[in-house]
This record gives structure tokens, C-alpha cells and sequence, in this order.
């Protein structure tokens, strides 16, 4: 089988290439198909990025988030590059940051870095959807990055800083969602209220953080 046509074909369509999709659909075995990715991989045409998961290096101009959802879709794009993305933060980490209800990992290869961190079930919400290239993407709006931003910030034993936060971005106009949880004031503080929340979600997640009717420095 001419596995370079094979994979030229499907650069057109996606940017990964898995064992199982493969073996199905060329109706050949896991195994067989496994060695033949492997030896595309020694070539350069393929980047390992998980089990039976590569980067097809023949598709065009692919970035992380093309494939962020098709390696977990349980997660979004979170913390700092959503932040960055939403204009939040002049802050732009050089990897691309998520969160997800499976298990964390990270994913580093020479043209992947991806960092996923795992988050409740009761504190995955807050998401959109975007499009990409090849696809689309999940990731946070941006005053759930906020959230999400200071939740880790304070789970990992950190200071949470807003200096470089622009609060100008963060908005509480659209009703019965989270941007009726957070106000900021004149000094730029975050006041989480725990009255009368719609959204048991934001309850949860301060609490977890340890931010529970507390002002932030």
C-alpha cells in the first residue's frame, strides 16, 4: 500500500492520523497498520503525539488548534491563552493551555505543546465554540479563563496578580451565564458574590479554590 498517498489524501481533510481510523478503513490490521505509521514517522511524514495518534506533517498550515479538541474533546482552551486570545492579558504563553475532565497530561513534541489540566465535572462550563481550519475548537469565554486563571493560580500556591489583566474586556452585560458572577472595582479586585447565584458552577469552583467570599490582591 502507498502509505504517502494515503497520507497526502488525508491532509486534505484532517490533521491527525490514528491507527484505528486507518486499520478500519483500509481494512487492514491494527497491528500491520501501527508499523506502517512507524516507519512514516522515521521518515518525517508523521509526529507521534499519543498512542496510536500522529501529527500528519503533509497538512498545511495546521496549529494546535486544529487538533487541541480532536486529541481530548472533553477539554477547551483556558487559563493564559485564552486570556491572551480574548485580549485579556498582553501575557501570551508559549503553550497553549486547557482544561479538561480527563486525565491531565501534556503533549510536547517538536511542533506541539499543549498542556491540559484537569478540572472538575461540576466546573467545565463557560465555554464557546470557534472555528479553525480543519475544524473547530472549544475555549473558554473570557471571564471563565479569568475564573479558571485564578482557580489554578491559587491551587498551585500562587499569588494571584492582575496587573496584567485588562479589565476593560471582562463584561457582566449577558444575563444567566458567568458574567454576572464577577464585578470589579475601582481597584481592580475581584469580589465573587455568593448570593443568589443562578449558577451553582461558581459556587463550587470558589469554594474548591479557597477564594470563597474573598477579595483577591
Amino acid at each position: 500500500m502507498d502509505w504517502v498517498a494515503a497520507l497526502a489524501e488525508e491532509a486534505r481533510r484532517k490533521p491527525l492520523a490514528r491507527v484505528a481510523e486507518a486499520a478500519s478503513k483500509h481494512d487492514r490490521s491494527a497491528g500491520g497498520v501501527g508499523h506502517a505509521l512507524k516507519r512514516q514517522e522515521r521518515r518525517g511524514l508523521l509526529e507521534r503525539l499519543a498512542d496510536g495518534v500522529y501529527l500528519n506533517k503533509l497538512v498545511a498550515s495546521v496549529t494546535t488548534r486544529d487538533i487541541v479538541n480532536e486529541l481530548l474533546p472533553e477539554s477547551y482552551i483556558s487559563l493564559g491563552t485564552a486570556l491572551a486570545e480574548w485580549g485579556l492579558s498582553s501575557q501570551n504563553p508559549a503553550l497553549t493551555q486547557c482544561v479538561t475532565i480527563a486525565r491531565g497530561r501534556k503533549v510536547q513534541t517538536a511542533s506541539v505543546n499543549i498542556a491540559y489540566r484537569k478540572i472538575s465535572p461540576d466546573l467545565f462550563w463557560g465555554f464557546t465554540e470557534k472555528k479553525a481550519r480543519y475544524g473547530g475548537y472549544r475555549i473558554a469565554e473570557p471571564e471563565k479563563a479569568l475564573l479558571d486563571w485564578i482557580y489554578f493560580t491559587l491551587k498551585d500556591g500562587l499569588a494571584v496578580e492582575f496587573d496584567e489583566i485588562n479589565f476593560e474586556k471582562v463584561s457582566r452585560s449577558k444575563p444567566g451565564g458567568v458574567r454576572e458572577e464577577i464585578s470589579v472595582d475601582g481597584d481592580s479586585d475581584i469580589v465573587f458574590s455568593a448570593a443568589g447565584r443562578a449558577n451553582r458552577g461558581v459556587a463550587a469552583m470558589s469554594r474548591a479554590a479557597g477564594f470563597h467570599h474573598r477579595r483577591m490582591r
